[in-house]
């Protein structure tokens, strides 16, 4: 019994936060949460994610360029050089381990919600015949590449190309 209440409070809790996070999106004056209302308004993003993104990744640093943005999230590849030899180590995972979690969840949504997008058919040409681990490596890279055009789409507000909006 007081395992069930503990769940029914920590429920109402997390209604409570969602309750106030839309009722904050629906404000005007603040800048961040115009870009959480854009992200928000593409197909395959939740207000959580858009949330995250907006506030807590896009709004509180001003970024030049694409790389910054994956570099930020730790979705930067990493290059060994020694010599004679070169290849890449993988990505970084030198920045908010969050927000990478979030952008490899985003990237298997958008996969499912925007099928006919360029990012999703990029993918599907790429790494969707190959096995396990060519898909995870290319989840990674979608992730990346996503970052990046959502990014793209808060700060000028051009769409992600064949991306669709919610009705």
């Amino acid at each position: 019994m007081r395992e069930f209440e503990r769940w029914q409070f920590t429920h109402e809790q997390l209604l409570g936060i969602e309750k106030e996070r839309r009722a904050r999106t629906r404000q005007l004056d603040d800048p961040g949460l115009e870009k959480v209302r854009r992200l928000y308004r593409l197909r395959g993003i939740g207000l959580g994610a858009a949330w995250t993104y907006g506030l807590e990744f896009f709004s509180w640093r001003q970024f030049r360029n694409g790389k910054e943005v994956g570099a930020l999230a730790g979705l930067a590849p990493t290059p060994y050089q020694s010599g004679e030899r070169a290849h890449e180590l993988g990505i970084s995972r030198a920045g908010n381990r969050w927000v990478r979690g979030l952008a490899i969840e985003i990237a298997w949504g958008w996969l499912r919600h925007q099928p006919s997008s360029a990012l999703s058919l990029w993918y599907q040409a790429r790494f969707a015949r190959g096995g396990p681990r060519a898909r995870k490596v290319g989840i990674v890279a979608l992730a990346r590449k996503l970052l990046v055009a959502l990014w793209r789409y808060v700060e000028t507000g051009v769409l992600p190309e064949g991306a669709t909006l919610k009705a």
